[in-house]
């Protein structure tokens, strides 16, 4: 079933607008033109998922540079922050990735970083629906999901 969500004005770059669809609240989000939506619930305990922030991929490298990746758009569980993709609603904590670890911090003359393993997706996949401009209404299609 398509919804008609609102016209494409009304819609803040990395902002979540929060939609009754049905029995379900969506959270649209657009990033650069492009509109993606997820079910408004965190699949790991139940969380306002949309309501969560939305930040794009980071990695460390040696020497400590930050590098961003604007490709990757995540929306962390404003509970736990679980972070989830916005294009898929793949996850990436899980068992063997909790979301926060507390570890002892010492400063030392050694100039190596350790090396941090890549992301490794979770066990949660939040819903995602199908989203298209259609004149200048955003549509969400709950019928159908993305690739």
């Amino acid at each position: 079933m398509q919804y008609v969500v609102g016209t494409v004005a009304e819609f803040e770059e990395r902002r979540a607008k929060i939609v009754r669809l049905g029995n379900r609240t969506v959270g649209v989000f657009r990033i650069k033109d492009e509109y993606y939506a997820l079910r408004n619930y965190c699949p790991h305990q139940g969380a306002p998922l949309c309501a969560g922030k939305v930040l794009p991929d980071l990695s460390a490298q040696d020497g400590g540079q930050i590098d961003v990746d604007e490709g990757t758009w995540l929306v962390a569980c404003p509970w736990h922050g679980w972070e989830y993709d916005i294009r898929t609603g793949q996850s990436y904590f899980g068992a063997d990735h909790p979301p926060a670890r507390g570890y002892h911090v010492s400063v030392t003359a050694q100039t190596s970083r350790p090396e941090i393993p890549d992301r490794a997706p979770g066990p949660y996949v939040a819903d995602s629906y199908e989203v298209s401009v259609q004149d200048r209404y955003v549509v969400v299609d709950t019928s159908r999901r993305p690739d």
